[in-house]
């Protein structure tokens, strides 16, 4: 049987507060275990590995699985960020790249290179729709999928909505698109975007439309994903509310909202799409 596994970012545990300390690696694992999440997400580059590594006896501690946002800011960073994932156990292994060619014919070697890096470790990768990364725009994104058939994503879909400023309602064209995404993901990230701010409060009156949006979008993706997985396939959906500047603060610094309530909402809200999915559609065969 298909199975959800919900993931919490170690980044969005960061609280930059103006006056609270930081909580210690061991707090935020502990907090993430006692929640009832299934596991924990790290976000390395090769200057903070060692931070990262440091962090590894705590999944067995606390019985979480690990994830991985890897950051190359050099060609050769991936092979090193890709060792350290399988040191990790991750099941899942993203890349949020930072070399950046202006065209998709000079991304190309990049993601050929990559993909075969990770291939020869036995790692499928994958590459997050983000901006200021390899997959910056939505356009730019369909057009290497095209040109790289065997690419897979991980969809974060607040980068799009926020970077093509899309307006409400969705037209016919830009589902279409986004639909695309879709189809091409192999695991989810989740936050709530509008067409100017990258997070919002998902609790305030105003942002209700974008709320509904992205409930609508993570059903669409999840289906998607139900329908080309096998029977006994396990689905990442990873919260991660990012704090300030992800966050919006108000004069003194100070959020506008508790991020660590809003992702165990949206938790909620993704673990009750996916039960929908469950008596609205078939398993798939394995």
């Amino acid at each position: 049987m298909q199975k959800l596994e919900v993931f919490q970012s170690l980044w969005a545990m960061e609280r930059r507060h103006p006056s609270l300390p930081e909580r210690s690696a061991d707090e935020n694992f502990r907090l993430i275990a006692e929640a009832g999440y299934d596991g924990v997400c790290l976000d390395p580059s090769l200057e903070d590995l060692q931070t990262y590594r440091d962090t590894l006896p705590l999944f067995a501690r606390y019985g979480l699985q690990c994830m991985v946002n890897l950051f190359p800011r050099r060609v050769r960073d991936m092979k090193p960020l890709l060792e350290f994932a399988l040191e990790a156990r991750a099941v899942k292994v993203n890349a949020i790249a930072q070399v950046t060619p202006i065209s998709v014919a000079g991304a190309l070697p990049l993601l050929y290179r990559w993909l075969a890096e990770a291939e020869d470790m036995g790692i499928d990768l994958l590459f997050e729709t983000h901006r200021d990364s390899l997959l910056n725009d939505l356009y730019y994104t369909l057009e290497v999928l095209d040109a790289v058939p065997e690419l897979m994503l991980t969809a974060d879909l607040s980068h799009f909505v926020l970077e093509r400023e899309f307006q409400l309602p969705l037209s016919s064209r830009d589902q279409g698109l986004l639909q695309r995404i879709h189809d091409r993901s192999d695991c989810f990230q989740g936050r709530v975007a509008s067409r100017e701010q990258i997070q919002v409060p998902i609790a305030f009156p105003q942002h209700q439309p974008w709320v509904e949006l992205f409930r609508s979008l993570w059903t669409r993706g999840l289906k998607s994903w139900r329908g080309r997985n096998t029977a006994d396939a396990t689905c990442v959906f990873l919260c991660e509310l990012g704090p300030p500047g992800y966050a919006i603060t108000d004069a003194q610094g100070l959020e506008l909202s508790d991020r660590w309530q809003e992702a165990l909402a949206i938790r909620s809200w993704v673990r009750d799409i996916w039960a929908s999915l469950d008596r609205e559609t078939p398993a798939a065969a394995s």
